[in-house]
């Protein structure tokens, strides 16, 4: 039930980059069951089967073939969830890489924060909003139907599960959908998205301390409507270990989004301008000692391959020059140690933060040509000399 809202396949048959198999993609969003959810869906259909016996002892075996219906509807209900994050992030021009279905419920990956704290309570509160008003939905159609009948259970088990997981995730504590709207509350309050991401992982962090100890002591006084004779040692463990797996996950989860929220505050730091190398203009036949000579009288750190107008055509490979014995230098043309430029690598001296990530994620390079604001050049970006000042920053204690 927990929801951590944090490639041209064949649908439904291959599996994703760490995401499972490809059901489909709803709003362009693609959608993965993650090879845990089996594990799950088969305890689903192991346990509700047992409790159909009890409920409708006529169906036989074919109790097992309802509680598989039941399964799948109810992690539907949960992709539903989801969806209602992906429709308003996508809403609020924030990407959404991908929705997984997995062990305890769904994540809906949003690349990007909300800006305001308005926006981030109703990113928050839309998912369980969705599953209150499917729990509703499934109690009329529970109302129209006879509940001594395998529809009436199916809908009253959606009801009280879909309610189950808006009762969870309303939990005010990181990664829930609940921590986040605390989160958005504090951050209105303080105007500091990182108080609201403090005080909210805090409070996550006791509540997977409270899962922990209170779910088996709950369900060990009878309090979810089980007679304490009646449950037996291996109830018993099986209580405590889902406590145990629901608290790591919400522990975990608090700590991420913590540390998430660390790198975020850091990113301000990473300025292309300031990490820019100054670099040497050479002609593509010029040899490689010669272009270090005036790599070195200009002080510059890279060299730049310019054509005869003077126009930058590649970028010499740092890795590259270091891979040539300095005895070879003088033979060796330095268009033969070269990276020819694309679009993707040339950079605005403007950019900072994660525009600056986001644009080297999205085209990898070892180096990229830094332009300024009327398109001369201001010199060669390192992607290694970003990695270490965000090393650098994150390494750096918080005021």
């Amino acid at each position: 039930m927990a929801d951590t809202d944090e490639t041209g396949e064949r649908q439904g048959k291959r599996p994703g980059p760490g995401g499972g198999v490809l059901m489909g993609r709803p709003f362009g969003v693609p959608v993965y069951v993650s090879p845990s959810w089996f594990l799950v869906a088969a305890l689903i259909t192991w346990v509700f089967g047992d409790q159909l016996d009890r409920v409708l002892p006529d169906l036989g075996p074919a109790r097992y073939l309802v509680s598989l219906f039941f399964a799948v509807a109810f992690y539907a209900s949960v992709l539903v969830h989801e969806l209602a994050h992906t429709v308003a992030a996508l809403r609020f021009r924030l990407p959404v890489r991908r929705i997984q279905l997995q062990f305890f419920g769904g994540v809906s990956e949003i690349e990007k924060e909300t800006e305001t704290p308005g926006r981030e309570f109703v990113l928050a509160f839309v998912g369980p909003l969705l599953s209150l008003l499917l729990a509703g939905a499934f109690y009329l159609g529970m109302k129209a139907v006879d509940p001594g009948t395998v529809p009436g259970v199916l809908l009253a088990g959606l009801m009280i599960s879909n309610l189950l997981v808006a009762a969870f995730n309303l939990l005010p504590g990181l990664p829930l959908d609940g921590g986040r709207m605390l989160r958005a509350v504090i951050w209105g309050i303080t105007g500091k998205p990182m108080t609201g991401t403090i005080a909210a992982a805090w409070v996550g962090r006791g509540l997977a301390v409270a899962v922990l100890l209170g779910l088996p002591l709950i369900t060990h006084t009878g309090l979810l409507g089980t007679p304490g004779d009646e449950i037996d040692g291996m109830s018993t463990v099986m209580d405590a270990l889902l406590a145990a797996i629901l608290a790591a996950i919400i522990w975990t989860g608090a700590g991420n989004s913590l540390r998430m929220a660390r790198l975020r505050e850091h990113l301000p730091e990473l300025r292309a301008r300031t990490l820019t190398r100054r670099a040497v203009p050479v002609e593509n036949t010029t040899p490689l000692s010669e272009a270090l000579r005036r790599a070195d009288d200009y002080g510059a750190r890279a060299i730049v391959i310019v054509d005869g107008h003077g126009e930058p055509t590649a970028i010499v490979r740092e890795s590259a020059i270091a891979s040539v014995p300095e005895h070879r230098r003088p033979w060796v043309a330095v268009n033969t140690l070269a990276q020819d430029l694309t679009d993707g690598m040339k950079v605005s001296a403007e950019l900072t933060g994660e525009e600056l990530l986001d644009h080297l994620r999205t085209t990898p390079a070892t180096e990229y040509l830094v332009l300024d604001t009327g398109g001369r050049v201001y010199g060669v970006l390192s992607a290694l000399d970003v990695e270490k000042a965000f090393v650098k920053a994150m390494a750096r204690p918080r005021p």
